[in-house]
C-alpha cells in the first residue's frame, strides 16, 4: 500500500505518526508521514517542547505532494488525534483529492477523544466535529468503546448493545469499525474484547486485561488493522493479525517496564503476527 498518514509526530517515543508509521512500513508499506504536530515527546508526561503545526502549512505539504503527481496513487488516507476543526478540514480535503483521483482509496480515522477513566481530553467541540463531520466520511474507524458511545449517543453495557451501537455509527457512513477496550457484562473477569464489524459480518477477539495503558497503542492498531484489512480483504483475518500483534508488543512493553511501546524491540512479532488469538463471529 502507499499510505498518507496525517498525524502528530514525537522526537522521544511512539504516538501518532511516530507510531504508526514504522509499523506500516515493517509489513511492506510505504508511508508518506504529514505532521501536524513535531513535540518533543507526547503529552502524557505533562511537559513538552516543540510546536503545533498551523493548518495552512499542513496543507501546504499535502500540496507539495500532490505538485509531483503521487497523491492519486495513495491507497488510503490515515489520521488519527485532530486537534482543531480546521486541521480536520485539511484531513477531509487530502480524503476528497485522493478518492478524486483514486475511487478504490479509502479513508481509515482513528477518532481520538476520550477513554473510560478519563472521559473526554479533547477541546471542547471536537467530539461533536468528529461525529457529525468526520466520522460520516470515512470508511473505517477505530474507536474505543467509550468512544462509540458517543457517537452512537447511547451506553453500551452488553455485547448486544455495541453491536446495535456500531450498527448506529455505520448508518451514518463508515462500512468498517474496529471497536476497542471493549468491557461488558459477558467479557471474563480480567478480559477484554475487540470488536469488528463490515458489510460481512462481526467478530470478536477476547484477550487477558494487562495491567498497562500506554501511549500510541491505539494509533498502532488503527495502522495495523488498515494495513491488514487492505491486503487480506477479511475482518477476521484483519482483527486477529492486529490484536496479536498490538498485545505482543504491549506484553513486551510490560516485561521491559517502560513507559513507551515497544515497537522496536517487538517489530518481529510486527512484520509476522504470531496465531494466538482466534475470532470468533458473532453474526
Amino acid at each position: 500500500m502507499k499510505i498518507l498518514s496525517i498525524q502528530s509526530s514525537v522526537a522521544y517515543g511512539h504516538v501518532g505518526n511516530s507510531a504508526a508509521a514504522f509499523p506500516l512500513q515493517r509489513l511492506g508499506h510505504e508511508v508518506w508521514p504529514v505532521l501536524t504536530v513535531h513535540f518533543s515527546n507526547h503529552t502524557g508526561y505533562g511537559a513538552w517542547r516543540g510546536p503545533m503545526l498551523p493548518a495552512a502549512d499542513v496543507a501546504e505539504v499535502i500540496e507539495g505532494i500532490e505538485d509531483r503527481g503521487v497523491l492519486g496513487s495513495a491507497d488510503a488516507v490515515l489520521s488519527g488525534y485532530q486537534g482543531d476543526p480546521a486541521m480536520g478540514a485539511v484531513i477531509l480535503a487530502a480524503v476528497e483529492k485522493v478518492k478524486a483521483a483514486n475511487p478504490d482509496a479509502v479513508y481509515c480515522c482513528d477518532p481520538v477523544m476520550g477513554d473510560i477513566g478519563r472521559g473526554m481530553f479533547v477541546r471542547p467541540g471536537i467530539p461533536e466535529y468528529l461525529r457529525d463531520t468526520v466520522v460520516p466520511r470515512a470508511d473505517i474507524i477505530t474507536p474505543n468503546q467509550f468512544e462509540l458511545d458517543f457517537l452512537a449517543g447511547r451506553r453500551t453495557n452488553s455485547l448486544t448493545e455495541v453491536l446495535d451501537a456500531v450498527d448506529a455509527v455505520r448508518a451514518t457512513g463508515p462500512r468498517h469499525v474496529l471497536v476497542t477496550s471493549v468491557l461488558h457484562g459477558d467479557v471474563p473477569p480480567g478480559s477484554l474484547e475487540v470488536v469488528a464489524v463490515s458489510d460481512e459480518g462481526a467478530w470478536a477477539v477476547t484477550t487477558p486485561l494487562l495491567p498497562i495503558n500506554p501511549n500510541g497503542g491505539g494509533d498502532v492498531t488503527a495502522a495495523l488493522y488498515l494495513a491488514h484489512l487492505w491486503t487480506t480483504g477479511s475482518p477476521a483475518t484483519a482483527l486477529e493479525r492486529t490484536i496479536a500483534s498490538v498485545f505482543a508488543v504491549l506484553e513486551a512493553t510490560l516485561a521491559a517496564g517502560t513507559r513507551e511501546i515497544q515497537l522496536i524491540a517487538a517489530q518481529d512479532v510486527i512484520a509476522d503476527p504470531p496465531a494466538r488469538f482466534t475470532a470468533r463471529r458473532l453474526r
